[in-house]
């Protein structure tokens, strides 16, 4: 494996980016798998398929003005036809009401499987840490 293909996974992430700032859900569409398994941030605990993971986006795109995507410290661990990848990442921007935000920092994992030569993703899941005590998650943590 080489880094042809970690250039082309870097690609589908950086793709995210692009189509959440240009709020383009048909062009997100091309990066996930039709059945991806999304543990996202907000409820319930799955959204299965497609269809739920762009109604996730659209969900943001109606929040935001504006919004920016970025990930930080994205490593790759490649095989064949499956790869995972795991970064800190932050949306934020200016929300409907003219708001700026700064947004969270959040832990993301990418599970990826290529499918007719496409690296798509398959999986995510984004966290917060938890404050054991208060049973409430930490928010303000930044890499």
């Amino acid at each position: 494996m080489g880094n042809h293909e970690e250039d082309a996974i870097r690609r589908q992430i950086n793709a995210i980016a692009e189509a959440i700032g240009a709020k383009d859900l048909e062009s997100l569409e091309q990066v996930y798998a039709a059945d991806v398994v999304s543990y996202d941030i907000e409820p319930p605990l799955q959204h299965l398929g497609i269809e739920a993971k762009l109604k996730n986006w659209a969900h943001v795109f109606l929040v935001f003005e504006r919004a920016t995507y970025e990930v930080r410290d994205l490593s790759l661990v490649l095989g064949d036809d499956l790869a995972l990848g795991y970064a800190f990442a932050r949306l934020s921007g200016t929300l409907k009401n003219g708001t700026a935000t700064n947004g969270m920092w959040v832990r993301v994992t990418y599970g990826f499987r290529k499918t007719d030569g496409a690296w798509l993703i398959t999986h995510d899941h984004v966290s917060v840490p938890l404050d054991i005590q208060s049973g409430n998650g930490v928010v303000d943590l930044e890499p």
